[in-house]
């Protein structure tokens, strides 16, 4: 894709003085993917290991075959072959997700087609301290924000060793910022939210309204800024994301922008299918009278709040 149709890049390569992005390698590591006891077939070559898959991605069979031996012994293959591979296949982006649920199935003392806990965690250490001697690649990689998230005692002994790698040479990047998970959310799930100068003219329906009858609504719903927030939650209400972050976000267990995405998924889904035409998508919206959308409003509640929510707030047996 053309950098041009990149929402928010053209700007900073301008600012930035670069007419022409050059062209990187990519490799994706997925821990959910992979398997520790199934080999990857790929031609006729036969890949084990998490650095096996890594060489084979950036370098294909000239790259794997420089760790071909750690990769059948299932051996960390060290620093200086790590760094000399990185360096040949650079520029290059290497993207990691769910590595601790790929590594806590190692258990401790047993070998795997994939190696051993202590071999995996070794090549971790390895690619963070190689990553730092080549100034043109790098790694981004997803970790669990908790030990509920992690899963059980392998996965937080997992964590715990990555964090303590990663740390040495990470910069962090989390979405502290409620409009940035607005973002997030609303491009995973609406694939174009509608045209600019439509969005615009609604939330500034939305804000003129607040703004005028502004005894009735909370103070910052008065100023300009609101109204950015109205046009980039559109058609998502900022109220909806602010009780979700902001008060969801203390229940345990409760995955801040996974579980936003897959409750607002459930819930778009159902007004989708019931036609509904509402300008914004609003708490009063939320079709609390189906029964999905019931079940995961209360999945992270203690028992009891179903009949609650079904004679009390919205349901064929509701009082209001």
């Amino acid at each position: 894709m053309p950098t041009s149709q990149l929402s928010g890049i053209p700007p900073l390569l301008d600012e930035a003085g670069i007419a022409e992005l050059p062209k990187a390698r990519v490799a994706v590591i997925d821990g959910i993917k992979l398997s520790p006891s199934q080999s990857r077939t790929y031609g006729q070559q036969t890949i084990n290991t998490l650095w096996g898959e890594l060489a084979w991605q950036l370098l294909g069979e000239a790259g794997f075959e420089q760790l071909a031996d750690s990769d059948r012994d299932g051996t960390s293959p060290g620093k200086e072959i790590l760094t000399n591979l990185i360096r040949q296949a650079a520029p290059c982006v290497i993207l990691i997700d769910e590595l601790v649920a790929f590594i806590r199935q190692l258990e401790i003392g047993k070998q795997y087609k994939a190696g051993t806990f202590d071999s995996n965690v070794s090549f971790i250490q390895a690619l963070t301290e190689a990553m730092k001697s080549v100034p043109n690649a790098i790694m981004l990689a997803s970790l669990p924000e908790s030990e509920i998230e992690a899963g059980g005692t392998m996965g937080k002994r997992a964590l715990e060793a990555l964090e303590k790698y990663f740390a040495r040479v990470e910069s962090v990047w989390k979405p502290v910022a409620t409009e940035e998970a607005f973002e997030i959310v609303r491009r995973r799930l609406f694939e174009n939210p509608g045209d600019r100068a439509e969005v615009e003219g609604i939330s500034r329906k939305f804000s003129d309204f607040y703004r005028k009858h502004a005894e009735k609504f909370p103070l910052e719903t008065q100023s300009n800024e609101y109204f950015e927030r109205l046009t980039r939650s559109y058609p998502i209400h900022p109220e909806i994301f602010d009780r979700l972050y902001e008060d969801w976000s203390t229940l345990e267990k409760f995955q801040r922008t996974r579980g936003v995405l897959q409750y607002m998924a459930i819930v778009i889904h159902r007004l989708w299918n019931t036609d509904n035409r509402d300008a914004l998508i609003m708490p009063g919206t939320l079709p609390l009278d189906d029964s999905n959308v019931r079940t995961k409003s209360i999945h992270y509640l203690p028992q009891g709040w179903e009949p609650v929510i079904e004679r009390e707030i919205d349901g064929s047996h509701s009082v209001p």
